[in-house]
């Protein structure tokens, strides 16, 4: 059975050949993380010492989204697969389990949602055209999906609307605080709650603060949030899990090479709170995006249209 990264990181540490084997790759990860490039004979060792791990519990470890120490675990995943972002944004591995069936934590959404259906609905009376509405009001009545979204709406609506200067980074902890703590049941609905008209498709839209979540003043280049994404552990190991679940397949009925678009969605929630922070692109649609964009990237447009294409135009998403 697969380990998770940490527990199998302490086993290596324990025995003197894959301690050292270890360090190499630690030193290998290093450089790449700081962009230093490696002559032929570093890269060689560096590639020698992967596979030295050969079966080793740490070449095939996972973590988990919502385990203690995510950070540590993911910085041991990538210290032993460096090599698998060579040249390329393509990361062919995610680093977290497919999630379980993960039952007991769940709160019953239904029940909260018929405690709700038999209150005075005097003040709820657009909750039946509204589905965004009703769902908020759900997360109202569970102390935690309460507590942890209105820690992330206060985070980011402080300085929000002014000259950029909400802590981006503390908004961003805080919403995924909110997608790896809270029940899926409430988050997916919040997120992906179904719209008929313009004002529901607002408050879907809003749902993540763009304003300090999502837009800059002016598009960056999608290579620049590419590469911020990379200097990110959390950021990423959710790419690859968002390239993972949510590849597409023109061959396929379900547009998915996973067939999976549960685990699809969850990485798309994934991205939310990271460098590559998606959303709605308007109150009238159900097409998402990044923000940035692909004018004056010269010789490399091509990689940067297949970036901002893996989420305007992803038939799986």
């Amino acid at each position: 059975p697969r380990s998770d990264c940490i527990a199998a990181e302490q086993l290596c540490l324990s025995d003197s050949t894959c301690n050292a084997t270890y360090r190499i790759l630690e030193n290998c990860a290093l450089a790449k993380t700081r962009f230093l490039p490696l002559d032929h004979d570093s890269r060689v060792r560096c590639l020698n010492a992967e596979l030295d791990l050969g079966n080793s519990s740490l070449l095939h470890c996972k973590c988990h989204r919502r385990m203690k120490r995510q950070e540590h675990c993911l910085r041991v995943f990538w210290t032993v697969h460096s090599s698998v972002t060579d040249g390329y944004f393509n990361l062919e591995t995610s680093p977290y389990e497919n999630p379980a069936n993960e039952e007991h934590w769940k709160t019953d959404y239904n029940k909260l949602a018929a405690l709700l259906s038999g209150k005075d609905c005097s003040q709820l009376a657009g909750d039946a055209t509204n589905p965004c509405l009703k769902a908020t009001h759900v997360c109202n009545l569970s102390k935690k999906c309460v507590r942890l979204r209105t820690d992330y709406a206060s985070i980011c609506t402080k300085g929000a609307g002014s000259e950029d200067t909400c802590d981006r980074r503390k908004c961003h902890r805080g919403l995924r605080n909110f997608f790896e703590k809270v029940p899926e049941d409430f988050t997916k609905r919040i997120l992906f709650c179904p719209c008929q008209d313009e004002l529901c498709g607002e408050r879907r839209r809003k749902t993540i603060v763009p304003d300090c979540s999502f837009q800059y003043n002016t598009k960056p280049n999608c290579l620049w949030l590419l590469d911020s994404c990379l200097e990110d552990h959390i950021c990423k190991s959710r790419l690859a899990d968002f390239q993972q679940n949510c590849q597409p397949a023109d061959m396929s009925p379900d547009g998915c090479s996973q067939h999976n678009h549960a685990a699809c969605l969850q990485a798309y929630m994934g991205m939310i709170g990271t460098p590559m922070t998606p959303n709605y692109v308007s109150n009238s649609s159900v097409e998402v995006s990044l923000w940035c964009t692909c004018e004056s990237s010269g010789n490399q447009k091509e990689k940067c249209d297949q970036i901002l294409g893996m989420f305007e135009s992803n038939k799986c998403l």
